[in-house]
């Protein structure tokens, strides 16, 4: 049986293509929908580009026939905009509120006998609200991951003491048939549990082999690792044949601090990217920072400010005096060395040898994080950051965030490295914190 989705604004603001995702059913878009994706076209932000690309989309139908009575789609679904005015009256609710009356069209619907009606809405209120009204809701899940089973990047696995042997003699071993993927980090332990003999490595997917870390015990713009799961990530930021690297952690872990380190290496000290470009999502006031007095340095600048404390400890961990610090910092703002930019300015560029760091990226829907790893040009390297339990958008969650959304779908790539870590080291008051609260 056919069933009948009725899409919430929210959704069709998350990914534009969801319109084509419900394969051969009735797809309803309400017409107080389109209305308010009225409000988003001029934006120039990712929801403003949606709301175009649907306006666009449903525009195109309209000469296949009636968009009231429903248009044929062409993978076999019927898009239909209802105008019908809802005939049902919502108990304790307003009619003035737009998703109180997407709620009333479905009601309406359903009494009217639409096939299997579910209401489809990224939010969690509405889904609550329909359920209380006997409407069938749900989230739109096609970007949907499993939290709790995502990918780590670490595997342990267990080898005759023999294999261990080998390992440091050979500084190589074949690579085990434990389904491990490209870059992983492998902790080996004796199968028989009688020593205490271990080692590290990471799959060499070219070679077929596990072999030991390259970078891990350096010290990187005098900081050093200090945990194993920190030299993993040394090791991917600094290997430029992995030009994609996420890196997933609680506040504390070092997430961005080694990616800036790494960065600051890679670009002034080898030379091997022209500048470093740090970007974060500008999420808090859920507005364009053109809404913001000042210049676009000025205007971005409050979201940018954790990036200036990694940027002044890393000089304080140089040996650097606070007048040579600031000398430095000032050097690399007006050289162009190093730029901090606004997410709404990536789209339509193309970025070529530049290292690109993305941080708090778990506010950014998977359609956004294709967005941005599709600018990286030849020759530059993409590192996203983030918590995806700390999340500030309020039309996202652990499961649906473009973050873990891109582990999942890379994790089997040659050109992607992972790493999870999980031991705060900002300080033990830091550690305490995110232990208990």
């Amino acid at each position: 049986m056919k069933k009948t989705f009725i899409l919430d604004t929210n959704v069709l603001l998350h990914n534009p293509e969801a319109i084509r995702m419900f394969e051969d059913n009735y797809v309803v878009i309400p017409i107080v929908a389109l209305e308010e994706l009225d409000k988003f076209k001029k934006l120039n932000d990712e929801k403003g580009k949606n709301a175009r690309a649907v306006s666009r989309f449903v525009d195109g139908l309209r000469s296949k026939g009636s968009l009231s009575k429903g248009v044929e789609m062409e993978n076999g679904g019927i898009l239909r905009i209802p105008v019908e005015t809802p005939d049902i009256k919502l108990e304790g609710l307003s009619l003035d509120r737009i998703d109180n009356q997407i709620l009333a069209l479905a009601m309406t619907l359903q009494q009217r006998g639409a096939d299997n009606i579910r209401l489809v809405t990224k939010d969690v209120n509405l889904r609550v609200k329909a359920e209380v009204f006997g409407v069938k809701a749900e989230d739109f899940e096609s970007h949907k991951v499993n939290i709790d089973e995502l990918y780590s990047g670490v595997a342990t696995i267990e080898q005759p003491v023999e294999v261990i042997n080998q390992f440091y003699t050979d500084k190589k071993i074949p690579l085990p048939d434990h389904g491990l993927n490209p870059n992983q980090f492998v902790i080996i332990k004796d199968m028989t549990g009688s020593s205490s003999q271990s080692a590290v490595g990471r799959v060499s997917w070219k070679e077929q082999t596990v072999v030991p870390l390259a970078f891990g015990e350096q010290e990187v713009w005098s900081i050093k690792a200090k945990n194993l799961r920190q030299k993993f990530a040394f090791e991917l930021l600094l290997d430029h044949t992995i030009p994609l690297v996420t890196m997933l952690g609680p506040a504390g872990t070092g997430k961005t601090l080694l990616a800036i380190a790494a960065a600051l290496r890679c670009t002034l000290d080898e030379r091997r990217y022209r500048r470093i470009l740090v970007s974060r999502p500008v999420i808090p006031l859920g507005r364009d920072i053109g809404y913001l007095p000042g210049t676009k340095e000025e205007k971005i600048a409050p979201w940018m400010q954790p990036i200036f404390d990694n940027l002044e400890f890393l000089m304080d961990q140089n040996g650097e005096s606070e007048e040579t610090g600031e000398g430095t910092l000032r050097y690399l703002n007006e050289s162009g060395k190093i730029i901090l930019e606004s997410l709404t300015y990536i789209r339509g560029r193309s970025i070529p040898k530049q290292f690109i760091i993305v941080d708090e990226a778990q506010n950014l829907t998977p359609h956004e994080v294709k967005t941005i790893v599709s600018r990286a040009g030849e020759g530059s390297k993409v590192v996203l950051t983030g918590d995806p339990y700390q999340i500030d958008n309020p039309y996202l969650d652990s499961n649906s965030n473009g973050l873990t959304y891109l582990v999942e779908h890379f994790q089997s790539q040659e050109l992607f490295g992972h790493v999870t870590l999980t031991k705060s080291e900002r300080s033990s008051l830091a550690a305490l914190a995110a232990k208990l609260l």
